[in-house]
């Protein structure tokens, strides 16, 4: 049985975590956490999570959930928090798996220092079929090569804070990986104004915001006469919550170090 914490456990994510560990033979919610001033401390998980009596109680204390014999911890929260829960995890020598995007350079050396420690997976999309679709477009991208201009449109809900998302850039990277390019040169953000004409071997990323969208990627390969489109739309949250469960699967038991949904899929390490 692995015992597995909710980080986060009334946001947008926390509750289908919930679920979804609920639907696991093998696994069980053993902490939840909230912020510290969140009116849900103190409250059975399960049913702040809208799935019945869990019998443990939302903490808003990270080292004092992860005390209540937590094999791994999942965490959906936001950048800054984030990043303070892997530093509490590595103290507490308990496996982590992020789904949260945004962060800084600064931010990326803690969490590697973090994974000396710790076996910590780090993914900006935890759905299936979005990892597949980054082994695609890089394989895409080194067939077609630089005569097929690439340019990347996302799109998400009116309340997703940072831009381009995390699953963008990694897309872009994939890109860049395929064409054998520097995204840190070749990266093009939001054209605006008098640009001129497209400079050859850049990769543009455009960023939509607006309504309740789950999230919509879509890579473009465009060429004289015919282009080539690689698109994945998630419907639901559920199959982020669904790849989440998988990865805290794979890291449960493994050693220190950094890990993604690509060694999940068996896609390179």
């Amino acid at each position: 049985m692995i015992r597995v914490a909710v980080l986060g456990i009334g946001g947008r994510m926390g509750g289908r975590i919930a679920a979804a560990v609920r639907a696991e033979p093998d696994l069980k919610i053993a902490a939840a956490t909230e912020r510290p001033d969140s009116p849900l401390i103190g409250r059975d998980a399960g049913v702040v999570a809208g799935i019945g009596e869990a019998g443990v109680p939302v903490s808003g204390a990270i080292d004092e959930a992860l005390s209540r014999g937590v094999d791994v911890a999942i965490d959906f929260t936001a950048a800054p928090a984030a990043v303070k829960h892997a530093q509490a995890c590595a103290r507490a020598k308990v496996a982590l798996v992020i789904g949260t995007t945004g962060f800084s350079a600064e931010q990326k050396t803690v969490l590697a220092e973090c994974a000396k420690q710790i076996p910590l997976l780090i993914a900006p999309n935890m759905s299936v079929g979005v990892n597949v679709l980054f082994r695609l477009v890089a394989e895409a991208a080194r067939a077609l090569g630089p005569a097929y201009e690439v340019e990347i449109v996302e799109m998400h809900h009116r309340g997703k804070k940072d831009a381009p998302s995390g699953t963008a850039l990694k897309l872009a990277e994939a890109a860049a990986r395929g064409l054998d390019v520097d995204l840190g040169k070749a990266g093009v953000y939001e054209r605006h104004g008098d640009t001129g004409e497209r400079r050859p071997g850049t990769i543009g990323i455009q960023a939509l915001r607006g309504g309740d969208v789950v999230g919509d990627h879509t890579v473009h390969f465009l060429a004289d006469g015919e282009r080539l489109e690689l698109t994945h739309r998630a419907t639901s949250r559920d199959n982020f919550a669904r790849g989440a469960i998988r990865a805290a699967k794979f890291v449960a038991g493994k050693p220190a170090g950094l890990y993604d949904l690509q060694d999940v899929l068996g896609g390179h390490r």
